[in-house]
């Protein structure tokens, strides 16, 4: 059975080529760019061998093999520059997003096509528009969708918002998060630090109070449905939740745009990353897709005591959301995959530490839901989110 993922970190690992001149990282320009992002992502390559990696040595969990390996059909492709959202020249006192962000993130697009057209041609392909997915599909060859987390990447004005959206559609970006892991200058986020609890994120990360889409995360937004690239609410708070739902009703009253959740959890516990049943319903009235995370963390809130050990115990708990999405929407027509894996969610669920576990786990939903209801799960509901929402 074949695997749609809604959100997962290819780029995470992918190194820019390098320009030549070690001597271009004290300069603007071209050269200068490309080393910054080189130092930035061996830097990250670092950490992921701590944060993400299954071990040390265990390499990244999304790489074009192990998708092959667990038959993934689809991987949306999350871009996403950290150093960006972390500047600490501009979030710490409040200002908005720096136009530079968006140079970087076409900097990262352009590196995963080099990567995929140089190294596995006739493996995968990226796919800019619904033709090239279909073709991908039929041919059996594995489509990477690009998409963007966080919204801060877009611009620092609404008129650089309103232009970089059009630029983003032209090249085929399909979803983007609009909220992430800190606030800057766009939407509030609900807390998505796994080693830190709510209360003390909001100590640490102070947010304006009742304050959900500002200007800019509203231009964002009209941008977006505008140019059908497809909302992600996943990170969002509720007030940025509120402030979306209310939009998206305002400029499609008919509800004929769909919304994802590209990585989420249902509300067990009390952790405010995970979904009420409320958010649930409003994603599904848009006939949207909820995709649920591989995070132990998030999934096992409120159900799984300590951490999951097995596959088994990890199928158990990830059905207890599958379960929940279907009571709540009244069928299985909204509930999807959406690991995030390599987006620094260790632990991983036990058994889906990387992506070549997937073709377990649809033999696990396939014994337990029937084969109709996992197609549904693994790839089928995904697909026709994607197919319409994206121009």
């Amino acid at each position: 059975m074949k695997v749609v993922d809604l959100h997962a970190h290819y780029p995470m690992h992918l190194l820019p080529e390098a320009p030549g001149d070690p001597l271009a990282l004290l300069t603007r320009g071209d050269r200068g760019d490309r080393w910054r992002d080189r130092a930035n992502m061996m830097l990250v390559r670092a950490a992921s061998r701590v944060a993400n990696y299954q071990t040390v040595t265990s390499g990244p969990g999304v790489t074009v093999e192990r998708m092959l390996e667990g038959d993934v059909a689809v991987c949306c492709s999350a871009l996403y520059s950290p150093f960006d959202e972390w500047d600490l020249t501009k979030w710490r006192r409040g200002e908005p997003p720096d136009p530079t962000y968006f140079a970087t993130l076409e900097r990262h697009i352009d590196v995963v096509e080099q990567r995929i057209a140089e190294h596995h041609l006739g493996q995968a392909v990226v796919a800019h528009s619904l033709a090239e997915l279909d073709a991908a599909l039929q041919e059996g060859t594995l489509a990477l969708l690009h998409t963007v987390e966080g919204g801060f990447h877009v611009g620092e004005d609404p008129a650089a918002i309103d232009r970089n959206t059009t630029r983003l559609a032209e090249r085929g970006i399909v979803a983007l998060t609009v909220a992430h892991l800190i606030f800057r200058g766009v939407a509030t986020n609900a807390p998505a630090l796994p080693f830190m609890p709510d209360w003390l994120y909001h100590v640490v990360f102070r947010q304006p109070h009742d304050v959900g889409l500002t200007d800019l995360g509203e231009a964002l937004v009209r941008a977006m449905v505008r140019e059908r690239i497809t909302v992600d609410i996943t990170h969002m708070s509720r007030a940025s939740l509120r402030d979306t739902f209310a939009l998206l009703d305002e400029l499609d009253p008919e509800r004929t745009v769909p919304v994802i959740a590209s990585h989420m959890a249902c509300r067990f516990g009390h952790l405010d990353y995970n979904l009420t049943d409320d958010t649930i319903a409003r994603v599904a009235e848009r006939g949207g897709a909820l995709g649920v995370i591989f995070c132990d963390h998030y999934v096992g809130d409120g159900i799984v005591r300590g951490r999951t050990t097995s596959i088994d115990q990890t199928v158990e708990a990830m059905g207890r959301h599958i379960d929940r999405v279907a009571r709540v929407t009244g069928g299985h027509d909204h509930a999807a995959l959406g690991s995030d894996l390599d987006g620094y969610i260790k632990p991983m669920l036990a058994g889906l530490e990387h992506m070549g576990r997937m073709r377990e786990l649809s033999a696990a939903l396939a014994a337990r839901y029937g084969d109709d209801v996992a197609e549904r799960i693994c790839s089928a509901n995904a697909l026709r989110v994607l197919r319409a929402g994206w121009r």
